[in-house]
């Protein structure tokens, strides 16, 4: 299989590219924050989705799945907060569950500026203010097998 790239410009695109950064893991060692060129980034260990509903049909499973390392970066970026992440314990693992983006709105209208949120689990959120949505993600390395699948309660 080829490696993943992918841009986002817009809502749309970055539900596509929330869809496979789904279930990534990471650590804040991970993260790194350019606040002169407004460049955040996290390189992350991302659960391989487009590939784990293959291969069995219906009623079969697959018994192995991949993980591959890749990185996001997201552009345009004039600050950055977090709730739950610890900022002395590198090693803490964090959990990806979703990338979203709220507009912001004031009395000129809806304009392209707003807020990336990185949704992950426990309540922990990295809230990014951005002047637009400017998102990538592409695969840096090979995949690996890991026989776990993430599962969601009602999923």
């Amino acid at each position: 299989m080829t490696d993943l790239k992918l841009l986002s410009l817009d809502e749309e695109d970055l539900a596509v590219l929330s869809a496979h950064m789904q279930d990534a893991v990471f650590k804040p060692a991970d993260v790194d924050y350019a606040a002169k060129s407004g460049v955040f980034s996290v390189a992350v260990n991302r659960f391989v989705w487009e590939k784990a509903g293959k291969g069995g049909g219906i009623f079969r499973r697959a018994k192995s799945f991949e993980r591959r390392r890749a990185l996001l970066t997201i552009k345009r970026v004039q600050a950055v907060r977090s709730i739950g992440i610890s900022q002395t314990d590198k090693d803490q693992v964090m959990n990806l569950l979703a990338v979203t983006f709220t507009p912001k709105t004031d009395d000129k209208g809806d304009g392209p500026e707003g807020r990336v949120e990185l949704v992950c689990a426990a309540g922990a959120t990295i809230a990014l203010d951005v002047e637009c949505i400017e998102v990538q993600l592409a695969d840096t390395g090979g995949a690996w097998e890991t026989t776990s699948r993430p599962r969601h309660p009602g999923a």
